[in-house]
Order: structure tokens, then C-alpha cells, then sequence
């Protein structure tokens, strides 16, 4: 099992969690899916579920709230990007035409965390790590594997990724409108143009779940209630799907032919 014991480089995707209206479903769910074990966290906390995979921190899960008194976000997987300096990243990234969706704020000891948006609206978080570094688990069954922004638009994106996060873009051999995105000279995530996806679909960073078998798993999840926005296909890095759970949270499965590059 791949297990990552040294800190996350800056702009390297650390962690990932769940937003969702009923999170014991959620729990239960993914624990079935993906073998996840977790509860309800403390009060403290909002309740806020870490989730482990053979003992390993893999994911959280938390339950939507409707920040003062507005409309309740909605269930959505938020990928986290890895920060030396919360506070500095906000204002590169309100600089560099991103915009600030929850201000940066201390979670107890365990880091400084923010949530903001890139030019073309795609969300996102930060994580400034002290005493929780981030997903202790990768690359494996049951853990991320791939990051994606998608993006409106691809130039503006680029420039933002490498202007605020130190991301840099580059076109990937053999995937024609897809390119990679390298923290400190390694590939940690993927970026392609909107117009690869269906009318209509939002600006969004999509978190990829390593799986055995991508049929199964889709078959599993729609025996769960889950929905299928995309069959499972070939493509140069594996056998993929791209699925919601029984609440709405959109994510992806693959089956990987060969090492992850993240």
C-alpha cells in the first residue's frame, strides 16, 4: 500500500472530503463501496468524519450546513491542494482573478484550511498542515489516485494554476486537449477543457478513486443507488467511470494499467 509518510509538496492535491445532507448515509455508503471505516466525529469537530482505509486516513465526510442562514451547499467531493502558507496562497489567488469562498481559519492544531474558486469558477480547497498532513493512503483501491480541474477555459487556467499555486500545465502525450499538472517538476493532477464534457456542466475539480474492477464497482454502486453519468471505457491510463453517489457527489473510478503518476 502506498502510504505517504513525507509532507505533500505545494499544489500537490493532500486530501479530499464530502459534503453531503444525511452524513451517516454517506458513511455507510462508501464504506460498503470502497471498504472506508469511520464515524461521526465530536462536537468540536461540526462532527466531521475521517475516514481510514487498513488504518490509513483516506477521505472525510461531513455534513452540508447552510452557512449563515444562506442556501445549503450542495453535495459535492472537494479536492485539496497542499500550502507552505494559507494565508499568502488566498492572496495570490485573489491577485492571480481567483475568488475567496471561505476564508482561511485555523482547524484546532491540525492545520489552517480555505476554500476558494478558480477564474472559471471551479472550486477548491487549501490545507496548511501542522498536525494532520493530509491522505496517509494513495494509488491503492479504495483511495484517490487522479485530480482533474475542469476547466472553461484552459488558457486562463494555466496561468492561474502556475501564477497562485506554483502548478505548471503541460500538454499530455497521446491525450489530445488534456494536460498534466506538475508541482516542483512531478506530475500531480490532470486539467482539460469543459468541451470535453456534456453542455452544460460546470467548472469543477473531479477526484478519481483507484478501484480492482470499474465494472464491478459501478455495478455495486448502482445496486447502492448510486447513478452513472458516464459507462465505464477504455482510455490510455485504464478502465474509467465517472459516477454519483445516492446523494449527488460526483467522482470517478479507475482501474489503472499501470503506476500512478500522482
Amino acid at each position: 500500500m502506498p502510504v505517504v509518510t513525507n509532507p505533500y509538496v505545494p499544489g500537490t492535491p493532500c486530501w479530499v472530503d464530502l459534503m453531503v445532507p444525511d452524513q451517516q448515509a454517506a458513511l455507510d455508503f462508501y464504506r460498503d463501496l470502497f471498504g472506508w471505516q469511520g464515524e461521526v466525529g465530536p462536537p468540536e469537530t461540526g462532527g466531521y468524519a475521517v475516514c481510514s482505509l487498513n488504518g490509513k486516513a483516506v477521505a472525510g465526510i461531513m455534513t452540508a450546513m447552510s452557512p449563515d442562514g444562506g442556501p445549503t451547499p450542495p453535495t459535492a467531493w472537494t479536492t485539496y491542494l497542499a500550502t507552505a502558507d494559507a494565508d499568502a496562497t488566498e492572496q495570490a489567488i485573489k491577485k492571480a482573478g481567483g475568488t475567496v469562498v471561505m476564508p482561511v481559519m485555523d482547524v484546532m492544531t491540525l492545520g489552517r484550511m480555505g476554500v476558494v474558486a478558480e477564474p472559471t469558477g471551479a472550486v477548491f480547497g487549501l490545507w496548511q498542515a501542522r498536525d494532520f498532513g493530509g491522505s496517509e493512503v494513495v494509488n491503492e483501491p479504495g483511495a484517490v489516485i487522479w485530480n482533474e480541474l475542469n476547466t472553461g477555459d484552459v488558457a486562463a487556467a494555466s496561468a492561474f494554476c502556475s501564477t497562485a499555486l506554483g502548478l505548471e500545465a503541460a500538454s499530455m502525450e497521446g491525450a489530445e486537449g488534456y494536460y498534466s499538472l506538475s508541482a516542483a517538476g512531478r506530475v500531480v493532477g490532470g486539467m482539460q477543457d469543459l468541451d470535453q464534457l456534456p453542455p452544460g456542466t460546470p467548472a469543477h475539480w473531479l477526484t478519481y478513486f483507484s478501484v480492482d474492477d470499474t465494472d464491478s464497482t459501478v455495478d455495486a454502486l448502482v445496486r447502492a443507488g448510486g447513478n452513472v453519468l458516464k459507462p465505464p471505457f477504455d482510455m490510455m491510463a485504464g478502465r474509467m467511470a465517472v459516477v454519483q453517489d445516492p446523494q449527488g457527489g460526483a467522482f470517478a473510478v479507475i482501474q489503472a494499467v499501470g503506476p500512478a503518476t500522482s
